[in-house]
């Protein structure tokens, strides 16, 4: 059992789906960001998904690519970002750290390695958007070897044909994009996520969390009620960005700020069902 299996069986027997945040490493600068995450289980988080911060971020949408390059600005790197979740597991022995991400740091930093270190560090799976299936043997199986768990992404375009290759080999949860585009700049209807809920169960005994245009408490409420998790990213992204100073830098309070928008969030989910 991984810590990822063991928050989807507790929140199962708690009779309630989760609420996974995301954050980018580094953001705005280290100490902020390791505050925000240091606060977030206490907040409300069951897992917490971080950002690793890449020039190119192809999926995601303006917040989140802002994000990333506040993060790089201030001299955030692999290195640092690993020493800060080896950090956060001196006092987190529980909650589930997901790192999100693309092939391209990983690959530069030698795939053995880049593994060898997140798992000492603390992470328990990854999601990198930029390789297919039919890539597995390049991260995902030696991943896999290494005890950690790799999740993939389905989406709107994600056709019966294809659907077992991108359930094959993926473990913790599905990710499912309730949108077709970049992260944070659409909302899909709750209908429509509940019918592309029910197709995955019917495919799969893994987990099913909901990302991509979850804004609000009573959005995230909603997908928690048909999903096993609500995934917020951009609106947590935002949170950051509007309690920067007009140079970028954090104001005072910022960490706290978003920490409450994070529990009202977490409210919102406890009483999804």
């Amino acid at each position: 059992m991984s810590r990822i299996s063991d928050r989807f069986a507790a929140l199962k027997t708690a009779g309630r789906g989760g609420l996974i945040t995301f954050i980018t490493a580094g953001d705005p600068d280290s100490d902020t960001f390791a505050a925000i995450l240091a606060g977030l289980p206490a907040a409300g988080a069951d897992l917490i998904e971080i950002g690793m911060p890449f020039t190119d971020p192809m999926a995601d949408g303006p917040a989140i690519q802002a994000s990333s390059l506040r993060a790089l600005t201030a001299g955030q790197t692999l290195t640092r970002t690993l020493a800060q979740i080896t950090t956060f597991r001196q006092t987190d022995q529980a909650t589930p750290i997901v790192l999100m991400g693309y092939f391209n740091p990983i690959l530069a930093r030698g795939v053995e390695r880049f593994l060898t270190e997140a798992k000492a560090a603390g992470v328990d799976g990854l999601i990198i958007v930029d390789l297919p299936p039919e890539h597995d043997d390049e991260l995902n199986l030696p991943a896999r070897a290494a005890g950690l768990e790799f999740i993939r992404l389905a989406t709107p375009t994600t056709d019966a044909e294809r659907l077992p290759a991108v359930l094959a080999n993926t473990g913790g949860f599905v990710y499912y994009v309730a949108i077709a585009g970049v992260t944070g700049t659409r909302t899909a209807s709750i209908d429509d996520i509940s019918v592309a809920v029910a197709r995955l169960r019917a495919a799969t005994d893994v987990p099913i969390a909901v990302g991509f245009g979850i804004r609000t408490p009573e959005q995230a409420a909603a997908v928690a009620g048909v999903a096993d998790a609500a995934v917020v990213g951009s609106a947590i992204v935002e949170r950051i960005a509007a309690k920067l100073d007009g140079a970028g830098r954090a104001t005072p309070g910022l960490a706290q700020h978003v920490l409450g928008f994070v529990a009202d969030l977490a409210r919102g989910v406890r009483g999804g069902r």
